[in-house]
């Protein structure tokens, strides 16, 4: 039996700002319930920022397990490094884990919720 992923949920104590953030972030067009924000963007599955008024953001990389984490592959990391931190976004690593040659590697952040994510050149 195939497999597709249809979606993502992130758990979020403020599902306002968690899925702005997502949305500034990757565009498209964003449907909100009381409890979920579902965030549509071109080539990817629905993201869907889910109430959770007890989440506490992990505290990773120096502490706690980040839970899961996405990457994003980008062709203009500094644009879209940019376009990340104007949405909300909070750099966790002061350098560049990347490797120009081999275009390896990628730049953490973290959402306002505190969810791990990742740019790397496509």
């Amino acid at each position: 039996m195939p497999l597709t992923l249809s979606s993502v949920v992130i758990d979020a104590a403020d599902i306002e700002k968690e899925s702005a953030f997502w949305h500034r972030l990757l565009d498209g067009s964003i449907t909100r319930t009381p409890t979920h924000h579902f965030i549509r963007a071109a080539g990817l599955p629905v993201l869907v920022v889910q109430s959770a008024p007890g989440h506490a953001a992990p505290n990773w990389p120096d502490g706690t397990s980040q839970q899961m984490h996405l990457d994003f592959g980008v062709e203009d990391l500094a644009a879209a490094d940019r376009t990340a931190t104007g949405a909300g976004a909070t750099r966790l690593r002061p350098t560049d884990d990347i490797t120009p040659d081999t275009r390896t590697g990628s730049r953490v952040y973290a959402s306002p919720a505190g969810h791990p994510f990742c740019l790397r050149p496509a």
